[in-house]
């Protein structure tokens, strides 16, 4: 990006690493949770215990998000050299990325308790391939003004959507108020649904 962008395109990078790193802690941690429970057990010592699965879901993602700390302090602060990354921005780009991170963790966790029976082979490039979906094909690591009239797409998707808003407040994306507005109703509501589904629908072991 800083040799064929002039260095103009470095901190939309900077940005797709942050959104990335937390994306892929979420979408990762319920696989992992199927290998814990495949080698370590886990799993089968918790379920003895009255634990909602929500409740269990959200104690395996917020374990890898803790270890996500370091790559974010580092690539914002690089953000902030670079970029014109404010108090406010900060504050935003925070908050748009726990929805990320929440998000990304339920889509991980209700897939991988689908998928109890299949190999870790099979596991690991579904990872992979969900890392593909969710961030380097959508305009995570690049600006979503690259897809012209279907710069649309981006909201559809909540990495894109968070990685647009953070530009938005870095003033490196043209965004109306009503259409900021508009994609944080967009990204909470996902958020919601994807948290609901994974509470309601998400299979437990005895099931």
């Amino acid at each position: 990006m800083t040799i064929f962008g002039g260095g103009g395109l470095i901190v939309h990078g900077l940005i797709g690493a942050m959104v990335s790193s937390i994306s892929f802690t979420g979408v990762i941690a319920g696989i992992q949770d199927l290998s814990w429970d495949r080698y370590v057990k886990i799993r089968e010592m918790i379920v003895a215990m009255p634990v909602h699965p929500a409740s269990y879901a959200l104690g395996i993602a917020l374990a890898p998000l803790l270890l996500s700390v370091p790559s974010l302090v580092f690539f914002g602060g690089l953000v902030a050299y670079y970029g014109d990354l404010t108090v406010t921005t900060a504050v935003w780009a925070a908050i748009a990325l726990i929805l990320a991170w929440a998000s990304m963790s339920a889509i991980g966790f209700m897939i991988s308790t689908y998928l109890s029976k299949v190999s870790m082979m099979v596991l690991n490039n579904l990872s992979t391939l969900l890392g593909f979906l969710f961030v380097f094909i959508p305009p995570v690591f690049y600006s979503e003004t690259m897809l012209g009239n279907l710069s649309w797409i981006s909201v559809l998707i909540p990495t894109s959507n968070v990685a647009g808003l953070i530009r938005a407040y870095m003033g490196l994306l043209p965004l109306s108020a009503e259409t900021i507005i508009l994609r944080w109703l967009f990204l909470i509501v996902t958020t919601v649904v994807f948290v609901g589904l994974t509470s309601l629908k998400a299979r437990w072991r005895e099931n």
